[in-house]
């Protein structure tokens, strides 16, 4: 059941905002693997891009590995591209409130927003795997 209501919401999800954030992302990735430097961040951005396409039954996660330059890459790209994606994701998050199907959207949107912004040290892994890594260990 719960893999049928994904499966609706992220139909709706690309219709409604998915395919216009999409582009965005990947633009944005596009621009930063011109500039070869910056391949880290188009690889990031391309990675958020397939997130954003059908989000529904997955979720972000932290890694575990913080360092100093993932911070600094945060940092950047928050500057660079960051913001102005997250603007894009509260922009779109708008039309869908004004609906009640919407609202999961335009919810789901705004959860969106803290890995636009920095999205070094994250993971997209499916709902179930991000559900059994939070559950508790067994201890004998």
């Amino acid at each position: 059941m719960r893999t049928l209501i994904s499966l609706i919401l992220n139909i709706i999800w690309l219709i409604t905002a998915g395919w216009l954030l999409f582009l965005g992302y990947v633009l944005a990735g596009i621009v930063a693997c011109i500039l070869i430097v910056t391949i880290p961040f188009g690889l990031a951005s391309f990675r958020i891009a397939g997130f954003v396409l059908w989000p529904f039954g997955r979720e972000v996660i932290d890694t575990g590995k913080p360092s100093g330059l993932s911070t600094l890459g945060n940092v950047i790209w928050f500057v660079v591209a960051g913001l102005w994606l997250a603007i894009g994701h509260v922009l779109t998050a708008i039309p869908q409130a004004l609906t009640i199907i919407g609202l999961p959207l335009a919810w789901a949107n705004l959860k969106l927003i803290p890995v636009t912004c920095f999205p070094f040290g994250k993971q997209v892994v499916s709902s179930s795997d991000a559900r059994a890594q939070m559950l508790p260990v067994a201890r004998s």
